[in-house]
């Protein structure tokens, strides 16, 4: 990818390679067995100015772009897909902000975001609203200069580990022009968190239901206007759909390369596998599949540098052809291995169970499907 990247994309992939593959890796099986939230692979990511690479320098980040973003996301994920998620939540996080928040807004909560002093979470799904984002039943009604917010939010990446929280709540019954975003902090009364959610992978992220009850804000915690959140909501997706789609590619990469080591080592009939021809051809199809979802992941963060119109098509494209990429990397991952894939001492069933997610979460791959159909027709 060295005719892609240029110089200073690759000297930030590498800082992220080499932490990711000299701290992450050793540590993942065990993130994964625990089921908590590696607080020491955060403070690193931190320490190395890796939350904040695409944000501006003003807000507290690297003031790099969104090509570089997802290259430090892909080696992350390779390594430990939990690890990862803290990544791509953050840039959810913040997201809106950039698009749509005040320079006072951007100071005070994308600053502390974007130099990992604190998470932050996306409020966004309901028991009743997945896919369907303008189904949000969670209200927030205004009385005078403040709003009170009602509600629940279900599948909540960083619930209760984060500090700042943008919720997606409903201030019409327009169905699109009624949905408004808010900002509110950890510690604001009525704000409390559900169980954590026992989840069959990426289990060193955390995962809860959020309850909203009466929970009081100013008018200036909205982000950009009241009635301007599904719009704002869509644009943020079109940058964060293509980090889904490196975080998939890392997963992709780290069975791959994993496998490569295997089939060379494991012997049978007297011989490597690796000679094999049937284990050569599905070599060759995942290195093409991860290459090709690479290269679709790039152009979708390329575009998003470049201003380009018609992003969400190729954003959509990005996050569902390398999310299924993954999957099927790293099943094929696990067949390679045989029985010992399907072990917990070997990492391709863990990165199996973590790969599923991608085709999920910011949008299941259904949607993307009906997005990327709907743009075609347009054209």
């Amino acid at each position: 990818m060295r005719l892609i990247l240029g110089v200073e994309q690759q000297m930030i992939q590498e800082v992220a390679r080499k932490i990711a593959k000299t701290h992450f890796e050793a540590r993942a099986a065990e993130v994964d067995r625990l089921g908590k939230t590696p607080w020491d692979n955060i403070r690193m990511l931190a320490q190395n100015g890796l939350f904040g690479v695409n944000v501006p320098e003003m807000f507290g980040g690297s003031g790099g772009d969104m090509l570089s973003h997802v290259a430090t996301i892909e080696e992350v994920a390779a390594a430990c897909a939990s690890t990862s998620v803290a990544l791509s939540t953050q840039a959810l996080t913040i997201a809106p902000f950039l698009i749509a928040g005040t320079n006072e807004q951007k100071k005070q909560y994308v600053t502390p975001l974007a130099k990992g002093e604190v998470l932050g979470s996306f409020g966004i799904t309901e028991p009743g609203a997945g896919s369907d984002v303008a189904s949000v039943t969670t209200t927030a009604k205004r009385y005078g200069d403040e709003y009170i917010l009602n509600g629940q939010k279900v599948f909540i990446t960083n619930a209760g580990d984060s500090e700042i929280y943008v919720f997606v709540t409903r201030t019409s019954q327009d169905r699109t022009n009624g949905i408004t975003l808010f900002v509110v902090e950890k510690d604001s009364p009525g704000l409390r968190f559900g169980k954590k959610e026992d989840k069959m992978g990426i289990r060193g992220s955390t995962t809860r239901e959020v309850f909203l009850e009466d929970v009081k804000v100013s008018k200036h915690n909205i982000l950009g206007h009241e009635g301007e959140g599904f719009k704002i909501l869509m644009n943020v997706f079109n940058e964060t759909r293509p980090v889904v789609g490196a975080q998939a590619v890392g997963i992709a990469k780290g069975a791959f390369d994993y496998s490569v080591n295997y089939v060379k080592e494991r012997k049978q009939f007297g011989k490597s596998i690796a000679s094999f021809q049937m284990v050569q051809s599905m070599l060759a199809d995942m290195k093409m599949q991860i290459e090709a979802a690479r290269l679709l992941v790039y152009k979708a963060a390329s575009m998003i540098d470049r201003n380009e119109n018609n992003i969400a098509p190729y954003s959509s494209m990005a996050k569902c052809f390398a999310s299924d990429v993954a999957m099927k990397v790293t099943i094929d991952a696990v067949q390679l291995l045989g029985g010992y894939g399907y072990i917990k001492d070997y990492p391709v069933e863990r990165m199996m169970r973590d790969a599923k997610i991608t085709q999920i979460y910011e949008g299941t791959n259904q949607i993307q499907r009906i997005i990327i159909g709907n743009h075609i027709l347009k054209d």
